[in-house]
């Protein structure tokens, strides 16, 4: 049988533990973030990322710190104005200033590859 203060009590002691949601949680689709983009080597090709999907440069991808798997992004680059919509399926590493990894298409289809990484703004589509 469901006890309501048994449930109040692990809720708690979880949110105790592990803090609370994300900012971006609660109100994704107001979601903004500025930082460096980068994009993926080559030599990950068809490894699994982190939503067990493979890694497929041609595909319009991302890897984002903590936004859900299947969140639609539209990531542009400050310097140029060019935007591409991409969908999160991996995780990327917490690194400062860093805001979101892209597949090489994606990367590319907004900026020159030999930049190694771009200014941009990301914004949660959907």
């Amino acid at each position: 049988m469901f006890n309501v203060k048994t449930f109040a009590s692990v809720l708690i002691s979880l949110l105790m533990v592990f803090g609370s949601l994300p900012s971006h949680a609660n109100n994704a689709n107001s979601f903004s973030e500025k930082g460096k983009a980068t994009y993926y080597a080559d030599k990950i090709r068809n490894k699994k990322t982190a939503s067990g999907e493979r890694y497929q440069p041609e595909l319009k991808t991302a890897a984002h710190k903590s936004l859900p798997f299947g969140t639609l992004l539209k990531v542009t680059n400050l310097a140029n104005g060019k935007s591409v919509n991409v969908r999160v399926n991996d995780r990327s590493q917490r690194t400062k200033g860093r805001v979101v990894d892209l597949s090489k298409s994606a990367f590319s289809s907004i900026g020159h590859l030999s930049a190694g990484a771009l200014s941009v703004k990301i914004e949660v589509l959907k």
